[in-house]
């Protein structure tokens, strides 16, 4: 991708989100807005922050794009940290079943659910895939994503597995969104292990997880840490091997049951804990004192008609709380931000500027990047957005509705509503 230079000016307001690390508890509240701000970006990187007079008066030459964002909110670029885009087929047909009452685990025992996609996933080629995950890291783009974790997990074998994991690391090379890919092998039972989860966790040791490892085509590992999945003492086997390997760990954790997902993933050090809809006191308590980020997944929720994690719980007990979007062909096929946002604010507790950190800040430090991205700091990436309207507070205001305008990536226009959506 080109880079040059560019100067965003006149921003209504400039929300940088500063920070380098997670932010947590009450500090999810900070902001740090600048009125009329600015923001220059040189070869991609982030090279002045403030007003827009301070700004000006430090430039040496002209910029080669300057983006007038007068009557405009400014953000950093939102991080999807949870999502599994890259998926053969669809399930409609479950969707209708839980309409009429089915549950969850009643679809997955009758042959649904995770393994209905992984059938999917094996018999789609590496093109099908490619065009498919492409196509939803667009639409994820037009809703100001610019870095999104994705998942394998729809193989449950050698090769299907791989193959997700190659096509991911394909579209990252083409893409103008950062794929930050995550190894999800052990994401459910495969029908000939049923019975033999232990076996198939040694064979995701022995056969899968050190080709993952030798050819660096995950950052992550993650497990499905559930009732009827796999147990604390399955997950904890795979996930410290993981971490022998060099792996960072992230945990599909206490969703459905309370089962002591959180207290692992704080034992083990994981990066982050998703879903937590069923976490213990205890649990957040542990993860709060770790350091562990608690990624929350209320579109999951909505979808499934179940409680929503208890988020504002979590804030008051300093734990770092990141959002995502979970985008996945059966408990959330949706990669909708405003959505995300609404179910949050509305339904969850957490306040305009807690969301906005857990979709900017927070978010980047689920995916071990928030050095890097997540805010508009000095020395970071130009990842910016620009919103339709004046504030951030209008993203939860427009209930549901796309407020962003133009995306920079790397400080270069790649989205613009105006001129028609993406433009690279």
């Amino acid at each position: 991708m080109k880079k040059g230079t560019i100067l965003i000016k006149n921003a209504a307001e400039l929300v940088t989100c500063s920070g380098f690390g997670p932010k947590f508890g009450k500090a999810m509240e900070e902001l740090h807005i600048i009125p009329n701000g600015a923001v220059y970006i040189e070869d991609g990187i982030i090279q002045m922050v403030g007003t827009t007079e301070e700004v000006e008066q430090k430039l040496t030459h002209y910029p080669e794009q300057v983006i007038d964002a007068a009557g405009k909110a400014v953000l950093p670029g939102f991080v999807d940290s949870h999502t599994h885009f890259v998926f053969g087929g669809y399930r409609a047909e479950e969707f209708s079943w839980r309409l009429r009452g089915d549950s969850y685990m009643e679809i997955m025992e009758r042959g649904g659910g995770i393994i209905n996609s992984v059938r999917a996933t094996k018999e789609a080629s590496r093109e099908e895939l490619f065009k498919a995950g492409k196509k939803r890291l667009d639409s994820m783009l037009s809703f100001g994503v610019t870095t999104a974790e994705g998942k394998s997990g729809y193989g449950l074998d050698y090769e299907t597995e791989i193959k997700q994991l190659e096509v991911m690391k394909e579209i990252d090379q083409v893409h103008p969104v950062d794929v930050v890919k995550t190894f999800l092998g052990a994401h459910a039972v495969p029908k000939e292990y049923k019975g033999r989860e232990d076996e198939f966790i040694d064979f995701i040791i022995e056969k899968v997880l050190p080709e993952v490892v030798e050819r660096n085509l995950a950052e992550f590992c993650d497990i499905f840490c559930e009732k009827n999945v796999f147990s604390v003492e399955q997950s904890r086997r795979l996930l410290a091997k993981a971490k022998e390997m060099g792996m960072k760990l992230k945990l599909h954790a206490d969703e459905i049951v309370q089962l002591g997902g959180a207290e692992l993933a704080a034992e083990l050090g994981a990066v982050s804990a998703d879903h937590l809809l069923q976490a213990s006191d205890q649990g957040i308590k542990a993860m709060a004192e770790k350091g562990v980020i608690t990624t929350l997944l209320p579109n999951t929720a909505f979808s499934l008609r179940e409680h929503y994690a208890r988020a504002r719980y979590m804030i008051d007990h300093k734990c770092a709380v990141a959002l995502a979007t979970d985008l996945n062909p059966g408990s959330c096929f949706t990669e909708s931000i405003p959505l995300t946002f609404a179910l949050a604010t509305l339904y969850m507790g957490m306040s305009p500027e807690e969301a906005v950190t857990a979709l900017t800040l927070n978010g980047a430090a689920a995916v071990g990047r928030a050095d890097a991205i997540g805010s508009i700091d000095v020395g970071k990436k130009g990842d910016i957005i620009l919103l339709e309207f004046p504030s951030y507070k209008y993203i939860p205001y427009h209930v549901g509705v796309n407020t962003v305008e133009k995306v920079v990536k790397n400080g270069q226009l790649v989205f613009d509503k105006e001129k028609g959506g993406i433009l690279c």
